[in-house]
């Protein structure tokens, strides 16, 4: 998935969603729960390393 399809299925911003990857955003949980909806992922899978 790019990065313009996650922002476009989570409803968020396109240069949020960069921001997030480079570590220079720090999503809100609403934020973290559309984008774990959005990869068809539980949110808790968002916090674990792999």
């Amino acid at each position: 998935m790019t990065q313009e399809e996650l922002a476009f299925e989570a409803q968020i911003d396109l240069t949020y969603v960069g921001g997030i990857e480079r570590g220079r955003r720090n999503p809100s949980l609403l934020v973290m729960a559309r984008i774990a909806r959005a990869l068809s992922v539980p949110i808790t899978k968002l916090f674990v390393e792999s």
